[in-house]
């Protein structure tokens, strides 16, 4: 058969079985690649993949008709040919961290001694540096000089190649338009960071409710588990932010039916700004009392002066505009005022004098 595969060349192949030693791999032709199940098993010889998988690995070479793939060269089996061929094509080594030194760590691969820097070891999270020696790392061999008696490694490189081949699978699933589950993490002023299968997005103070929000730890608490919709993703900057109001039903969507022209309710008042002050009506539903409807209000009176936040109002619907979602309104006499009155003149006589309770108890 025809060598299709250049020695290190990367590749996702199929799995077609695994047996106790090798798993085999599809190469759509008459012989199947082999890998040492060994490289995919963990330390209690389980593996995570299955028959109808795809795995990316590298080619070693043809050995007498076998074609052989790695997902990383076994330090232990590392031979300076070897780790020349994993220079060349960028193939994952593992090593041993044998000791801290003088401006990072030895790493030793095969019966090999390598250099990385402390630059070059780890990746997002950072440990301390003696929580590296000792361990078996991956790495990928940045320089080899002087028939290997100088080699630079990187674990960082390995890290970034994983959270960027991770990242991938994060844009397949937290999608536009998904609704995701995720886990409160940290709660700030401007919202909350959830997990969602490991990867951070944030739940802005603007997407947690229908109505305005000014404490996030008045809806959400840390440990929670929330169904969010995803609002937007930007997978350059890593930035992913969700929505817990989008799941909710739009209270504009009844709102003609529930507040029609003419109304007359006893609302809150929500915001205080320089034309008007804003209403709260209903979960999730201001109007507008602007400020040429306020009584003995003139043009240029400081309103925060006069009117404060949670203020009982009494208004009218005046316009309502449910595409836009808004509301006009004015100022009115109080509900329980209209009742006072309409109580007071029930009880008046059927020839229109107001009420004596003189005169009543006299006609008895």
């Amino acid at each position: 058969m025809q060598n299709r595969f250049e020695i290190g060349q990367a590749c996702e192949l199929e799995i077609v079985a695994i047996s106790d030693t090798t798993v085999f791999l599809d190469l759509n032709a008459k012989s199947e690649g082999v890998l040492d199940r060994d490289e995919i098993a963990d330390e209690n010889g389980n593996v995570s993949v299955k028959e109808g998988d795809k795995i990316k690995v590298h080619f070693l070479g043809d050995f007498h008709g076998e074609m052989r793939f790695t997902t990383k060269i076994a330090g232990e089996n590392a031979d300076k040919e070897m780790i020349e061929n994993a220079w060349k094509n960028a193939i994952p080594v593992e090593g041993h961290v044998e000791a801290e030194i003088k401006g990072g760590y030895e790493v030793k691969i095969g019966n090999t001694r390598a250099f990385c820097p402390y630059s070059q070891m780890g990746y997002k999270k950072k440990e301390e540096p003696s929580y590296y020696v000792g361990r078996h790392l991956s790495f990928i061999v940045t320089e080899y000089k002087n028939e290997g008696k100088n080699v630079l490694v990187s674990n960082r490189l390995i890290g970034e190649k994983e959270y960027a081949d991770q990242l991938v699978k994060y844009a397949e699933k937290i999608k536009e338009g998904e609704i995701v589950e995720g886990t409160v993490e940290s709660i700030e002023k401007f919202g909350a960071f959830l997990d969602v299968d490991g990867f951070r997005v944030l739940l802005p103070i603007s997407e947690m409710d229908i109505d305005r929000v000014t404490d996030p730890a008045a809806i959400v608490t840390e440990g929670q588990k929330l169904k969010v919709k995803v609002l937007k993703t930007d997978w350059e900057d890593e930035r992913v932010s969700v929505s817990l109001k989008a799941l909710m039903k739009d209270p504009w969507s009844t709102v003609e039916k529930q507040f029609p022209v003419g109304t007359k309710i006893d609302g809150t008042v929500s915001r205080i700004l320089d034309f008007g002050v804003f209403v709260n009506l209903a979960k999730g539903i201001d109007g507008l009392v602007h400020i040429s409807e306020l009584e003995g209000i003139s043009a240029n009176t400081n309103l925060k002066k006069v009117y404060s936040i949670g203020q009982k109002m009494s208004v009218v619907v005046d316009k309502v505009d449910a595409a836009q979602k808004r509301i006009s309104l004015k100022t009115a006499s109080s509900v329980e005022q209209d009742k006072t009155a309409e109580k007071y003149l029930s009880s008046q006589d059927d020839d229109g004098e107001s009420y004596n309770p003189f005169a009543a108890f006299f006609k008895k």
